[in-house]
């Protein structure tokens, strides 16, 4: 077939940067099918006609002797992500009261022959076209590149289940400027209204299968809110599904020149609506800068299509600057395709970066320090891919600061070199869904960490976020999948599974869909990863961990608020008080600065023996490199309880083995500056 010319309104220009942007933001044997049990698994009245899920077996459940569950986590999915970006990017739907041959409808402009369909065709493995038609035939799509395709539709998630995954966190995804520059739209482009919307349809999903099994609360598809609910759903057999956000306006807290568009209450008012939703993990940042925070950046050819992106959005381009740790950004694209620069208004180019610039100058801003603590303040749980280094960092800092644990990183986005702090905090990690055996191979070197840590392991598919998946190995791969397979828990047979008049098979797909998870997985044991499988089955109990704590987490009392405080020395200034007691007034725009040389010290009296097992340091430019925290009982003979010699300003966090104490020092003894030490703010806490 040849190729359609395209319509006129669609420049080659836009066409190019819009499916390069795209791409970055989201991120066949015969089988028989395996026979219904007719056990509380089997849906009653199942729409028809419908997939069929090949599998038998009833779907373990209960609980371990010491009350922990298992079951499989994927961490990082899209279920609605058809009904974001102008809602014609992701085409098919997750469900229809029609069943499968109306849900897995391709969009209207991909007839004839896919020559239309621009994502797809740059982005795909369409070559230019497709055959669009879904139901029965399906012999195009869906498929491991085809990153436009529903690859959520109900029945191959109930498949996923069936096969022990027993936790899906469903991120609400969206873009706004994306959906403004696509071409093909069938709604509008403010993205808090999409998110509704995908919540909206994740309920009614969960509505829809509860009438196939009976009526309200009967099915296996439930939302859960709170990490008791999640439990009893996974010790009960069925899938808890959590709701997530992941946009790059949360909030409509955008920049423009620099300028946010949006305040405190804003973001007040969206926490409360996204919590009301139901909502309880997202990300403050996505692709672009925006008020909040910096992005980690894309890379290649992907990265300089986002980057123009951020400047049609924002009016900026990225700005790099050399590292100032170990951890890094990815490095930016190169020279923007001419078909893409052209979009760019006269006269403005795509900057050029230093390769040893790898790091976003963006951190997390002060609205995106007070988003975060009101995410603390609501008990929810931060999403930290995507997020800058710097942004990072600094997140980290706060999260220690107030030992939160509400931290995740779902697929594979976050400097790995942060994975220790986030275990330490009690957050949980995930990768992203490679190969099998670059999953085993990711899995293996973080063991040991997990192991000391008390963590299980997760993945995050990504489905429908146009990441693109594992493709197929060949039925003749050491490590091919041989049909029908036991599921890792021993309790479930899988055969290959069918829709429609097609059958899908993981070694001559890949992974199409979210049906061919279970098979996934066990391609991951075939190549020898075992243990790795071991660990995933301990995913459930180990984010729900996370989630418990951060639920409970109760902010502690300040041991050093008001206290009285002296020092070894204070800079002098006939205008501002840079006295000792500033650094615990618990006013951030006040300061202790001591004199410009190195041995200095604050001292802290609590007032009473107290027991103490953490103290905050909030610096000012002028910060430690090195110093020690140290403790007396009666302010004469001090023990060091924590130091360091590699500190780097902003906030840090000493913590140790609780102590009794009266007294806290913070003796500096390595400027990191010409200047003195000073401090912001000193906090106290107990263990």
């Amino acid at each position: 077939m040849t190729r359609h010319a395209l319509r006129p309104r669609v420049t080659t220009a836009v066409v190019t940067l819009v499916l390069a942007l795209a791409a970055a933001l989201l991120g066949a044997g015969t089988g028989s099918p395996a026979r219904a049990d007719g056990g509380w698994w089997d849906p009653a009245d199942r729409p028809g006609p419908d997939s069929q899920i090949n599998v038998a077996g009833e779907p373990f459940r209960g609980t371990g002797p010491d009350g922990t569950v298992r079951g499989f986590v994927d961490a990082h999915n899209h279920l609605m992500s058809n009904e974001g970006f102008g809602g014609r990017i992701i085409c098919g739907r997750t469900f229809s009261e029609k069943g499968a041959p109306e849900a897995l409808k391709d969009c209207p402009e991909h007839y004839p022959d896919g020559s239309l369909a621009l994502f797809e065709n740059v982005t795909g493995g369409a070559d230019g076209h497709h055959d669009p038609v879904g139901w029965p035939t399906f012999r195009d799509w869906p498929a491991h590149d085809s990153l436009s395709h529903q690859q959520n539709y109900y029945a191959w998630v109930e498949r996923a289940w069936r096969g022990g995954q027993r936790i899906l966190v469903n991120d609400l995804v969206t873009n706004g400027q994306l959906c403004a520059l696509y071409p093909y739209k069938d709604r509008g482009c403010d993205e808090m209204e999409s998110v509704r919307l995908q919540a909206r349809e994740t309920y009614r999903l969960q509505e829809h299968i509860d009438r196939m099994y009976g009526g309200a609360g009967k099915g296996w598809f439930r939302i859960v809110t709170d990490a008791g609910q999640a439990r009893e759903v996974v010790a009960q057999g069925k899938l808890a599904v959590v709701l997530g956000v992941e946009t790059s306006e949360p909030f409509g807290c955008k920049q423009v020149l620099d300028v946010a568009q949006c305040d405190r209450d804003d973001i007040d008012r969206g926490l409360d609506e996204l919590y009301d939703l139901g909502v309880r993990s997202m990300f403050l940042c996505h692709k672009f800068d925006n008020a909040l925070c910096g992005v980690r950046f894309d890379e290649g050819t992907t990265g300089t299509a986002v980057n123009i992106g951020q400047f049609l959005s924002t009016g900026t381009f990225w700005t790099t600057q050399k590292c100032t740790g170990p951890q890094h950004d990815n490095p930016v694209g190169a020279a923007a395709p001419a078909e893409a620069a052209a979009l760019l208004p006269e006269g403005v180019q795509v900057p050029s970066y230093d390769a040893d610039a790898r790091c976003n100058v963006r951190g997390l801003t002060g609205l995106g320090e007070y988003a975060l603590r009101g995410m603390m303040k609501r008990n929810m749980m931060l999403e930290i891919d995507h997020m800058s280094v710097k942004a990072a960092g600094r997140a980290l800092d706060l999260l220690e600061s107030e030992a939160y644990p509400g931290v995740i990183s779902s697929h594979s986005w976050m400097d790995e070199q942060w994975t220790e702090r986030l275990y330490r905090l009690g957050g949980f990690v995930a990768q992203y869904a490679h190969s099998a055996e670059d999953f085993v191979e990711a899995g293996r070197r973080d063991a040991a960490l997990r192991d000391a840590h008390g963590a299980g392991y997760a993945y995050g598919t990504d489905m429908n976020g146009v990441g693109g998946w594992p493709a197929p190995v060949g039925e003749d791969a050491p490590n091919a999948v041989r049909y029908p397979f036991r599921s890792a828990d021993g309790g479930a047979v899988l055969d290959r599974q069918v829709t429609g008049e097609r059958t899908w098979d993981l070694n001559t797909d890949g992974l199409a869909h979210n049906g061919l998870v279970p098979d996934w997985i066990e391609q991951m044991r075939l190549s020898g990863g075992q243990d790795v499988v071991d660990d995933l089955s301990r995913g459930a109990e180990s984010y729900l961990g996370t989630w418990r704590a951060t639920e409970r987490h109760r902010p502690a009392a300040d041991l050093a608020a008001g206290v009285p405080a002296t020092a070894s020395s204070s800079e002098s200034n006939p205008f501002t008080d840079y006295g000792p007691a500033r650094a615990v007034d618990r006013d951030r725009n006040t300061r202790w600065a001591s004199d410009w040389s190195d041995d200095q010290w604050l001292r802290l009296d609590l007032g009473a023996v107290r027991t103490v097992g953490r103290v905050t340091l909030d610096w000012e430019r002028a910060y430690a490199r090195g110093y020690r925290v140290e403790v007396s009982a009666d302010g004469t003979d001090w023990r060091t309880v924590w130091s360091t010699t590699a500190g780097d300003g902003g906030l840090d966090t000493a913590s140790f083995a609780a102590v009794p104490a009266r007294y806290v020092r913070v003796h500096g003894t390595e400027r990191g500056t010409k200047y003195g030490y000073s401090l912001h703010e000193v906090g106290v806490f107990g263990s």
